[in-house]
């Protein structure tokens, strides 16, 4: 049967979300991005300074110079950048702090198909070189670096990449420089966006990096499966980042937390940490939830619940590799609803990709406390593939009200493991299957005030509710 368009599957995956019984589980929890003005006592449009929405001027000398006069009002509550109705083609463009940069309903900022319109930034500290190539990488479409109280925002208008060039360039091997992102933001703090769409990016969608207080909320993100490395939204050694009410459909993970790549990563040490994901669906080749591959700074703290995944390669994943260093602990997942997925649980210790070869493979990470609950899963060919490094064991894995339609006659696949659970279906293996209740409650990551499942499976564990 003739699968439906990806918008058309868009929407009857929101109709889903608001409607199908797994969301009666639903957290009523919220961010709230209090560090952000939300009234600007200023506002000019685009058209103001000579932008022509037709698909095909650009209009990149219009965004700099109407950023650059609002520049004189960020000391007087900010200011407001008002994009109408339109087709606004543009190469990249920085914003400034205390701005709100407003989409209005059917405003589509387009990025230049020419790559000579997004130039050439220094590489990452924290990654030593670009992420695809040695030396720099293009810059995003819309870009920012110590900033504070910045909104982009909108009545659901579009952001479009135009990503398919980069795409192609990538495949065919002839870029020179690392693929911009849609849109990152470095060293800043207070930002918020929010009620947008997304689509096409050239390479990772939004990527804050270095930021402290970041809320992305109901936010549509769209790329075609096959698009390469088109990953949602990628908290990079950042920290109090909330993400929620989210639909990304792209060819790379859903969201994807990072914080700097082998020795670079572990230099610049800078982890990611205090990062809350709530009621995201999506679907993907890739992870719906991811840690690394790039982790070398560390990551912890991670709070995840009502989630729902389906159609995709996996559904949680933890990559990283002999040589990152770093640290992954205290993750807690819970309440996520799977539906064809291939793998539920991958926790991957040989992802073999280096900046260099100055990496020093006795740098070992450390996996621990990582708390999975709550999951069900339809059509998964397998439950999980655990696989630790040799001598590095990845322990405290908790697993814990787990049950999954598995076609797979082998459905989990363990090594290099140590932890525990309780009320698995199918069985965990080996490594795992000693209970967590009653000795093992403490050796698992459980938040200091979690959000609580209201879920009546399996109502006589009631211990289930207490750790």
């Amino acid at each position: 049967m003739k699968r439906p368009s990806a918008l058309v599957d868009v929407f009857l995956v929101l109709a889903l979300f608001s409607c199908n019984s797994w969301t009666t589980r639903s957290s009523s929890e919220s961010c709230n991005p209090n560090y952000v003005e939300d009234i600007r006592p200023h506002s000019v449009s685009i058209t103001e300074f000579g932008a022509v929405g037709d698909g095909i001027t650009l209009n990149t000398k219009a965004f700099q110079n109407a950023i650059f006069y609002l520049n004189s009002f960020a000391d007087k509550g900010g200011a407001k950048l008002f994009v109408p109705a339109g087709q606004w083609l543009t190469g990249s463009f920085d914003l400034i702090s205390h701005l709100t940069l407003w989409l209005d309903k059917d405003a589509v900022i387009l990025g230049s198909t020419n790559s000579d319109d997004w130039p050439i930034v220094d590489s990452l500290p924290s990654y030593g070189r670009g992420r695809e190539l040695p030396g720099g990488r293009h810059k995003s479409l819309i870009y920012g670096n110590n900033l504070t109280d910045v909104i982009i925002t909108g009545n659901n208008g579009t952001i479009d990449g135009q990503g398919s060039i980069w795409w192609s360039r990538f495949r065919n091997k002839t870029l020179d420089y690392t693929r911009p992102h849609l849109v990152e933001l470095m060293n800043s703090s207070g930002i918020l966006i929010s009620n947008l769409t997304f689509l096409n990016s050239p390479f990772w969608n939004i990527h804050p990096v270095y930021c402290s207080h970041v809320t992305v909320q109901n936010v549509t993100i769209h790329a075609p499966s096959s698009s390469p490395n088109t990953d949602g939204i990628n908290p990079d050694s950042s920290d109090d980042i909330c993400i929620e009410d989210c639909y990304i459909s792209t060819g790379d993970d859903l969201v994807a937390i990072k914080s700097g790549w082998d020795e670079y990563g572990i230099s610049f040490g800078r982890p990611s940490t205090n990062i809350v994901i709530r009621r995201l669906v999506g679907k993907t080749t890739s992870a719906g939830i991811a840690i690394g591959s790039e982790m070398s700074g560390g990551v912890s703290d991670v709070f995840a619940e009502d989630i729902y995944i389906f159609d995709s390669h996996t559904g949680i994943g933890i990559k990283t590799a002999r040589g990152r260093g770093g640290y992954v602990r205290n993750v807690y997942i819970s309440k996520m609803t799977l539906d064809n997925v291939d793998i539920a649980i991958r926790l991957n210790g040989l992802y073999k990709e280096h900046p260099d070869d100055d990496y020093n493979p006795d740098a070992l990470p450390v996996i621990e406390k990582i708390t999975i609950k709550d999951v069900i899963g339809e059509n998964i060919k397998r439950a999980g593939l655990i696989q630790g490094i040799k001598g590095d064991n990845f322990v405290n894995i908790c697993l814990s009200n787990i049950t999954l339609s598995v076609s797979s006659k082998t459905p989990w696949n363990c090594s290099n493991v140590e932890g525990y659970s309780d009320l698995l279906s199918p069985e965990a293996c080996d490594p795992l299957e000693e209970s967590i209740f009653p000795e093992h409650v403490s050796d698992c990551y459980n938040p200091e005030n979690p959000l609580r499942s209201s879920s009546t499976r399996n109502q006589g564990a009631s211990w289930l509710l207490s750790w």
